[in-house]
């Protein structure tokens, strides 16, 4: 009877493993077939959508994708959701409502939401859980629920080369700067100058960038030094064991 039973256990455990690598080995193949790019649109068909972008599947919600123009080179991680206009089926006229510049990432479960103009400019990286919107609920009436009264667009600019953090929420009528940097958390309105960093709910400047001082206040840490041109990556791996020597610092 032992016996028996470590072979159904045997047995056991390689049919989980098989399952497994069938369940994996399956999903893989889902991600690859279902990403979204310009040479396979699948179902969405964007107003413009560049080179080398990539929308990872699943994809989040997707509507009003003709006025939805996407830069080269772009990473839209999985359950993004991007929506142009406030519902399905309307005409938005003959200019774009959402774009985005070369270079932009989008990260996992972010939502960019553009009822009236959204513009992030290239280069600009956003962690997972970003929201971006250009609506927000009016409470004028204080007799009809908030939900039933008609809402606020203003339209949000990001500028190039700025860094938007984890859960970070971008309200209407937001002007980011050139090479802004978002804290996690932040909820971020009104305007923004080039090369500040700002954090807090409602976000407020922290930090900022003075051609004569240099940033104000001043950096807690060094800069990183970049990889030199030519190193391998051996020699990198070298390095890394020669530090953990003891007695190496």
């Amino acid at each position: 009877m032992p016996k028996n039973r470590n072979t159904f256990s045997f047995l056991a455990r390689r049919s989980r493993r098989a399952a497994s690598w069938v369940v994996h080995r399956g999903w893989a193949w889902a991600q690859e077939a279902g990403a979204v790019t310009a040479e396979h649109p699948g179902r969405l068909r964007f107003g413009a959508i560049g080179e080398g972008t990539r929308l990872a599947f699943p994809q989040g919600t997707v509507f009003g994708e003709p006025w939805i123009e996407l830069g080269e080179h772009c990473i839209i991680g999985e359950q993004v959701t991007l929506t142009a206009g406030m519902m399905p089926d309307l005409d938005l006229g003959p200019e774009p409502i959402l774009t985005l510049g070369d270079g932009v990432v989008l990260g996992r479960g972010s939502h960019v939401i553009a009822d009236t103009t959204v513009s992030i400019g290239s280069d600009t990286y956003c962690g997972p859980y970003v929201y971006i919107t250009s609506t927000n609920h009016s409470y004028d009436d204080p007799h009809e629920p908030v939900g039933k009264q008609w809402p606020r667009m203003e339209p949000v600019e990001i500028g190039p080369g700025c860094w938007i953090g984890t859960g970070a929420v971008i309200l209407p009528g937001a002007r980011l700067g050139r090479n802004v940097v978002v804290a996690a958390g932040a909820v971020v309105r009104g305007e923004v100058p080039d090369h500040a960093v700002v954090a807090g709910a409602p976000a407020r400047v922290v930090r900022s960038w003075d051609p004569e001082k240099g940033w104000q206040p001043p950096l807690r840490t060094p800069a990183p030094v970049p990889i030199p041109e030519g190193v391998t990556p051996e020699q990198l791996l070298a390095l890394a064991d020669l530090e953990q020597e003891p007695g190496a610092r």
